[in-house]
């Protein structure tokens, strides 16, 4: 419920910024973005599975299939769309990505009126029954909606969902590497089928990754450790036990998971004894080769190249910086469209990196001004990846 609220709150904020009326608008089908697609196509299918559930009194799965896409609604489509709603103007993309979200926010609260009543009632008012409207008085009053069939493509949200897969295991195999999410990475291997170059876009963005190839074959980057597993291997081979465990730490993984497939057991001869390991006489784990970190499920692997050119150092400190920079901007009370004057003292390094990407600063801060002559303004010490600054921010008028 937060988030369907926050979601409107979004939509209410930028509307009104711009002056908005949905009344105005017909939504473009013929126009509309991948992004615009997918997620009427995902409201479609959960209208349909909603009305399906709650016709065979199935309250919880009608509940969660309402939780997902408001879910998807809010954390895929709106922050992917963000930069839409700010551009300047009221171009057909613009209106699109208004009218996309006040579709979706308007089915799926009459989809999830009869659960919650007030909250949807709410929407409906403000969004709905606006000045002149013909709407019915109250969203109780209206007929549940009914899935618009030529809008589901299954295939666009199959091919959505394996690139929000991608995402998640990229985010785990950062957590597990320990790199922050602002230092860019500089190649990420997924194994899947190849994807178009929309997808990989939202992938290398999401992850902050330089590139991304699709193979079906990660090996180079993974391998596999074996041990025996004693409550099986004991009983059977209980002198030979160490001659085992040093035989199976020799072993090449890969190759040895592909000879245990293969054949169903791992053989070996110790002085004329042989020994003969299936895989329930094992202790199996997939391990990273050094320098890459891998994620995987069922049916999607993702291995990140966690080596890091000196390129991509400056690069992560730069965006540490910036980051640093908006903090200091929102603490010292700026407008967002104010300029400013930035300074800097305390590490020759950064003082380097913030010069040789001065343009790039300027843009993304709203910066007309780098001095490194003296502190002025806002001022506030930061440890950005162990170098200690000092950072100023002021306004100018």
């Amino acid at each position: 419920m937060g988030t369907l609220w926050n979601t409107y709150a979004f939509y209410v904020l930028y509307a009104n910024i711009d002056n908005f009326d949905a009344k105005d608008h017909n939504l473009d089908t013929d126009s509309l973005s991948v992004m615009d697609r997918w997620v009427l196509s995902r409201l479609q299918s959960t209208i349909k599975e909603t009305d399906e559930d709650l016709a065979s009194y199935k309250i919880p799965e009608a509940a969660k299939a309402l939780q997902a896409f408001v879910d998807d609604l809010s954390n895929w489509y709106v922050r992917r769309s963000r930069k839409r709603y700010w551009a300047k103007g009221m171009e057909q993309d613009k209106i699109n990505a208004y009218m996309t979200l006040y579709t979706c926010l308007v089915d799926i609260s009459k989809a999830a009126a009869p659960m919650i009543p007030f909250m949807t009632e709410e929407i409906y008012q403000n969004l709905v029954r606006t000045e002149g409207s013909k709407a019915p008085e109250s969203i109780h009053l209206c007929d549940y909606p009914v899935p618009d069939e030529s809008l589901i493509d299954k295939a666009l949200e199959k091919d959505m969902e394996e690139v929000l897969d991608i995402v998640v295991l990229g985010r785990a195999a950062r957590n597990e590497s320990g790199i922050k999410n602002r230092q860019p990475i500089g190649r990420m291997y997924v194994k899947a089928d190849e994807m178009s170059d929309f997808y990989k876009q939202i992938i290398l963005e999401e992850l902050n990754v330089k590139s991304v190839e699709f193979s079906q074959d990660v090996r180079a980057f993974t391998t596999y450790t074996f041990k025996p597993q004693l409550k099986t291997v004991g009983p059977k081979y209980g002198k030979l036990l160490n001659k085992i465990r040093e035989a199976l730490t020799d072993l090449d993984g890969n190759d040895a998971m592909d000879t245990l497939k293969e054949q169903g057991a791992l053989k070996f001869n110790f002085d004329g004894s042989e020994v003969s390991l299936s895989e329930e006489d094992l202790l199996i784990e997939m391990s990273n080769k050094e320098g890459f970190v891998e994620q995987s499920d069922n049916s999607v692997t993702v291995v990140l190249d966690t080596n890091l050119t000196p390129e991509l150092l400056e690069e992560g400190y730069v965006r540490e910086l910036i980051s640093k920079i908006q903090t200091m901007r929102k603490e010292a009370g700026f407008e967002v469209m104010d300029k400013i004057r930035i300074s800097m003292t305390g590490s020759e390094k950064l003082e380097e990196f913030l010069t040789e990407n001065a343009d790039f600063v300027k843009t993304e801060t709203m910066a007309s001004l780098i001095d490194m002559a003296g502190l002025s303004g806002y001022t506030k010490e930061w440890d950005i990846n162990g170098e200690r600054v000092t950072l100023g921010v002021e306004k100018i008028e």
